[in-house]
């Protein structure tokens, strides 16, 4: 075939003659080019695509369940890539936070996990059984979520549970004397963990050391509060921690992580009041340094007193802040501390919740259906039931977005961390094997 009719528009050959210049006198040889066509996985995987650029560009996937699964079924070499543990740590400092996979429900019959993911996201409910992991069907408290664990009261044979829902393994701890009866409502627990490795991300945290904070109110009513700490490195409970402080909470909030430093607050009215104080509420906030180990209790802002639902929140710098909803209106307020070690409560912003969340205003006269289910540390977020529907609402820049519908309000424990369904097959440690530390 001459050039001629190679250059012609109709021509459909699939080689094509190109004469190449070898020399500067314009004597050349001829080569066949097959034309390209579409990549085989396997020819993807012999691309001349340089390691650090790919490398790069997966670093960059968002950091949602289906992203490495689809990734490593590209071809081998990128299964190879986003397995492999140092790209992972990598690939979660650069993500910064793990994403919200959903939350944890606390019903009479169990636990329930519900996945706030959309598909190809969302996570069965069956595989985050906390119940069929753990190997118990009888009574436990629910007591909160951190840095992909979970924290369990067993009520019978009075322990703690320390539950990994990712791996499904978990750490049974005997309760300190103090708190020797665990099915009262008025020990609390929270768990973090413990790394203090340069560059460590909270929310894939297996083999990482954990704490469990328990605290409870001396005598179980309103004295003062004393607080206990175990550490899973040591495998043994810190001596008890009391204060000269006194407060009265009665159903305290689960805690909130402040920087290094646990609150809870009272969501109930205080004990010992008479029938016209039955609605006074007390202002009273316990404050826990992880670090200093050292108790105390401070006070809220002077409406808090007055307030049915509010919720410890996370302000700019990691402050401490509170979202408090007075009848259909949320105001957040930002505790300042001065330079000579004072504080006091300021207003940040406040915000009808029928024009934050787009609503039509409700009937006067009538009471709007709203509840504080719980509270997203990691997105800074509350999770609110309103009329029906259920909100993750950030109160510091007043966005939200809708999670679900629920007939009725049930509080929960949000549960975020790193997870790759394709990188946990059956076999493993209680019926799950993790590879490569997903």
């Amino acid at each position: 075939m001459s050039d001629e009719v190679a250059r012609m528009p109709g021509c459909h050959s699939p080689r094509i003659h190109l004469r190449i210049p070898s020399s500067e006198d314009g004597v050349g040889t001829t080569r066949r080019v097959r034309r390209r066509r579409g990549k085989s996985p396997e020819a993807l995987e012999s691309m001349p695509l340089h390691e650090d650029m790919l490398r790069e560009i997966l670093l960059r996937l968002p950091p949602q369940p289906s992203s490495l699964l689809r990734a490593s079924a590209v071809c081998k070499h990128w299964r190879g890539l986003v397995t492999d543990p140092c790209f992972l740590r990598r690939f979660r400092a650069h993500q910064g936070k793990p994403p919200l996979l959903g939350v944890f429900e606390p019903h009479i019959w169990g636990i329930k996990f519900r996945s706030t993911l959309g598909p190809p996201d969302r996570i069965p409910q069956e595989r985050f059984d906390l119940q069929r992991q753990i190997g118990h069907r009888g009574r436990i408290n629910l007591r909160g979520c951190r840095h992909g664990r979970v924290l369990l009261l067993d009520v019978n044979p009075n322990k703690i549970i320390v539950c990994d829902p990712i791996t499904g393994e978990h750490h049974r701890v005997a309760a300190p004397p103090p708190f020797g009866e665990l099915h009262s409502y008025g020990v609390y627990g929270d768990v973090l963990c413990a790394a203090a490795d340069d560059g460590h991300v909270h929310g894939s945290c297996h083999s990482s050391p954990f704490k469990v904070v328990l605290m409870c109110l001396e005598g179980g009513k309103g004295l003062k509060p004393i607080a206990c700490v175990y550490c899973s490195e040591t495998g043994v409970w810190g001596n008890v921690i009391t204060t000269t402080d006194q407060c009265e909470l009665v159903n305290c909030n689960p805690g909130i992580l402040v920087g290094n430093v646990l609150y809870w607050s009272s969501k109930s009215v205080t004990p010992n009041r008479t029938f016209l104080d039955l609605y006074d509420l007390t202002d009273d906030i316990v404050e826990f340094d992880v670090d200093r180990q050292s108790l105390g209790v401070i006070k809220g802002p002077p409406c808090l007193n007055i307030s049915f639902k509010h919720q410890i929140i996370r302000a700019e710098d990691d402050a401490l802040g509170l979202a408090i909803f007075s009848h259909d209106e949320l105001q957040v307020w930002k505790r300042m501390v001065s330079c000579h070690a004072g504080t006091t409560w300021l207003l940040h912003n406040a915000c009808e919740v029928h024009t934050l969340l787009g609503l039509p205003p409700q009937i006067e006269g009538s009471m709007r259906k709203m509840e504080i289910l719980g509270y997203d540390e990691d997105n800074r977020a509350i999770i609110v039931f309103v009329d029906g529907n259920v909100y993750m609402v950030q109160p510091m820049s007043m966005q939200f977005r809708k999670l679900y519908e629920s007939a009725y309000p049930i509080k929960c424990h949000p549960f975020a961390s790193f997870y790759a369904p394709d990188l946990a097959i059956p076999g493993g440690c209680n019926g799950v094997e993790i590879l490569h530390d997903a």
